[in-house]
């Protein structure tokens, strides 16, 4: 057997570089780079690695930099979806804190099933010179490290503690990566001498290998028994999830529906699964949803879940779906999905294979004229409402809403909106005018403050066709900001939009709402007295400046009745732009988008002094009582059904 004498982190290198994902007729590198924050963990042994193959292949492994680890792991997880799912990067961290660093990225990408390879070091596996810097230890458990924190929140978990380890550790973590049910978080931890060890490879080992994604098609049988139900349906209704986005189906979904004149809600991740504009696109449903994709879900005898997991804001906290007779079908490649609530009728495939299915066994059907009528009625009603929402009214400081709406229209169809986390996603999924499938970009399985500015130039990197926009308020801006280096560094072009409220808006409502009016999240100076954020003067802030120190191009929109007009040139010329630009602008948190009918169960405290508790205490029970502790109607049915 022909080898190679190498270390272990040069055979891991080059063993990524040459990973191919295969789906159908696409091909492309599994691993499309590596970043890399660098310290006594693992500078001698993946830094040397990739120093080495940067002056003998520079072609073979891409190195990027990134400034904070959380955030090379949320570009990762960007740029992935963006390839839906086909790709992504390794992320290797030092020894200690850079390791840890990764554990809400690892969170974050097994949340929302999207592959990143995690590569953190780990401490000496011989203990020679145990403990070392940064090194944890615990009296009770000597062979416990930090990386031990990643097994709850990797969908695959090794430590190679000798080199011979390598290769199991290798194809494992690949295996993972490229299965649409098992994906999310892989981590190989290394131990920092391991690393640098050497290692006979065998040439297969870095050969060439491909991995084919599975698309399984429906059992055999199946398809008749949801064609049944649909048959014997008045109202069916349609939740598609980001399987939709993820196995490409969005043209098998649209012919589907106008085969059938089914209509669509779409979750945050399914948002794109249908354009805006087609005849059954309702929106988003659930807690953030439209009032016509809520309205349609509450009176809905069937139910047609699509790639969805079934969130509690795409379920409103389950109070959406209030016909007692309604019937869920759950079309899931993930068998824990696809039997969620009871679903009278579970379908494990893949969402483009069995809609293919469905389109062919459902010739002939078509909903009722006046059920097609009654939500073609509501959705003309709601977009009314959005284009008022939308319209200028010329105040010094405009609502979020018309910021958003004046986004959308200096934008193009191919664009892609970011965020993660906040009031701009609950306002971005129902008011967010999607115009392609992948046009929506909006972590909400973890709603990650922070995300925002990484994500969108993850998608950036995945796709310089399309202009990433990014909108994050001041709070998640201050959270993790400092990626605008990167993209500086590297030339990524990405459009930031950041709009200053001065405070946490989206918790400060909620807050609201819970009866604690909005305490501790406002950003103002201390009140040591009164133990509060709230009574004192508005921080000085200048997030502008800020910005602009980190080399980013900036513009400023003024505070005034033509800020909306402002704003619409800005993108414009941000758009025109070959580099990236941040846009600031402030708003007025107190002004709210449409409500979409949709509600959160957010529990409140059940005794207090406070009155303002006590009323939002008696709004709360009365909210629960439409709550529907299980949605399903058994297994039996799929028997019964005509």
């Amino acid at each position: 057997m022909t080898t190679r004498r190498m270390t272990v982190s040069q055979a891991l290198v080059e063993f990524l570089a040459h990973q191919w994902s295969v789906d159908g007729d696409h091909r492309e590198r599994t691993i499309a780079g590596t970043f890399g924050i660098f310290g006594h963990g693992n500078v001698a042994g993946i830094g040397q690695a990739l120093k080495q193959f940067s002056v003998d292949s520079p072609e073979l492994m891409p190195y990027h930099q990134a400034r904070n680890e959380q955030a090379m792991v949320h570009e990762s997880v960007a740029y992935s979806r963006i390839r839906r799912r086909r790709s992504t990067y390794a992320c290797a961290a030092s020894v200690g804190p850079g390791a840890s660093n990764m554990l809400t990225g690892a969170a974050l990408a097994t949340v929302n099933r999207l592959p990143v390879l995690l590569l953190p070091s780990d401490t000496f596996s011989t203990r020679v010179a145990d403990p070392v810097l940064q090194q944890l230890e615990l009296p009770h458990d000597a062979s416990i490290s930090v990386n031990d924190a990643f097994k709850p929140l990797s969908r695959f978990f090794d430590r190679v503690n000798r080199p011979e380890q390598l290769f199991s550790a290798a194809l494992g973590a690949m295996r993972v990566l490229t299965d649409p049910v098992e994906t999310g978080a892989v981590t190989i931890a290394l131990p920092e001498d391991v690393q640098a060890e050497v290692i006979d490879v065998p040439a297969d080992f870095l050969a060439d290998r491909e991995w084919h994604f599975r698309r399984p098609r429906p059992d055999r049988g199946v398809i008749g028994d949801v064609v049944r139900a649909i048959r014997s349906a008045k109202r069916p209704m349609i939740v598609a999830g980001g399987g939709v986005i993820y196995s490409d189906a969005a043209e098998a979904l649209r012919a589907f529906v106008e085969l059938t004149g089914i209509p669509v809600g779409t979750s945050q991740a399914g948002v794109g699964s249908l354009v805006w504009d087609h005849s059954q696109s309702l929106g988003a449903v659930g807690a953030t949803g439209t009032t016509t994709a809520n309205r349609a879900a509450a009176q809905a005898d069937l139910i047609i879940g699509i790639g969805t997991r079934y969130g509690d804001f795409t379920t409103a906290s389950r109070t959406v779906f209030q016909n007692p007779a309604v019937r869920f079908i759950n079309i899931n490649v993930a068998a824990f999905d696809a039997f969620k609530h009871g679903s009278a009728i579970p379908v494990v495939a893949d969402a483009r294979e069995a809609l293919l299915e469905l389109v062919e066994a459902a010739a002939g059907y078509h909903v009722d004229d006046t059920y097609r009528a009654e939500y073609t009625r509501e959705k003309k009603t709601w977009d009314d409402v959005v284009d008022a929402a939308f319209t200028p009214r010329g105040l010094d400081l405009p609502s979020q809403t018309e910021i958003i709406g004046a986004v959308h229209r200096a934008s193009d169809p191919r664009d892609v909106v970011v965020c993660a986390a906040g009031s701009l996603p609950g306002d971005l999924h129902k008011l967010w005018r999607v115009r392609d499938d992948l046009g929506y970009h909006v972590e909400y399985g973890y709603s990650c403050m922070g995300y925002e500015i990484a994500g969108g130039i993850g998608v950036a990197r995945a796709d310089d066709t399309r202009d990433a926009i990014v909108m994050v308020g001041d709070g998640s801006y201050l959270m993790m900001h400092t990626e605008i280096v990167s993209a500086v560094a590297e030339g990524i072009k990405v459009i930031i939009v950041l709009i200053q409220n001065h405070g946490y808006a989206s918790i400060g409502h909620l807050s609201e709402g819970v009866g604690s009016g909005r305490y501790g999240t406002l950003y103002r100076t201390h009140d040591k007295a009164g133990n509060n954020f709230e009574s004192g003067e508005i921080l000085k802030i200048d997030l502008a400046t800020n910005a602009e120190s980190l080399g980013i191009d900036v513009i400023r929109v003024q505070p005034g009745a033509g800020a909306i007009d402002d704003l619409a040139a800005a993108v414009a010329a941000a758009k025109a732009s070959t580099t990236a630009t941040l846009i600031h602008i402030t708003s007025d948190p107190l002004l709210y988008s449409p409500e979409g009918e949709g509600w959160w169960d957010v529990p409140v405290a059940a005794e207090s002094t406070l009155a303002s508790t006590q009323e939002a205490r008696a709004d709360y029970l009365e909210r629960r009582k439409s709550q529907r502790p299980y949605l399903g109607r058994g297994a039996s049915d799929r028997n019964s059904t005509p």
